[in-house]
């Protein structure tokens, strides 16, 4: 695929974190990123990622991909905004926070 209707859509191929560098540095809207653990994995190793909306649910798999695997490189987060709904479902924005500060709860 290398087209859509959904605009303003960017089609990457080739070195994707080269290519995430340069669209953040541009003006123009947010990017999102909507379902691509692989990719995610890529944002992180290259300290990519600015913000994170997760969505946690109450039920455990055994097993699936991570989201912080191997080469995720060490980043803070602070929360920014959080919900609980009513099936017990965490909605929370975290956002960086600069370098890892260890010592400190």
């Amino acid at each position: 695929m290398t087209s859509g209707e959904w605009q303003p859509s960017v089609f990457l191929s080739g070195d994707i974190a080269e290519k995430v560098s340069k669209l953040k540095q541009q003006q123009g809207p947010d990017l999102h990123v909507y379902g691509s653990a692989n990719l995610v994995q890529t944002l992180l190793k290259h300290d990519l990622v600015d913000a994170f909306w997760l969505k946690i649910y109450p039920l455990t798999l055994g097993s699936g991909k991570r989201l912080f695997a191997d080469g995720t490189i060490p980043a803070a987060f602070k929360v920014t905004e959080s919900h609980v709904s009513p099936t017990g479902v965490i909605i929370v924005n975290y956002e960086r926070a600069g370098g890892v500060t260890t010592g400190n709860l």
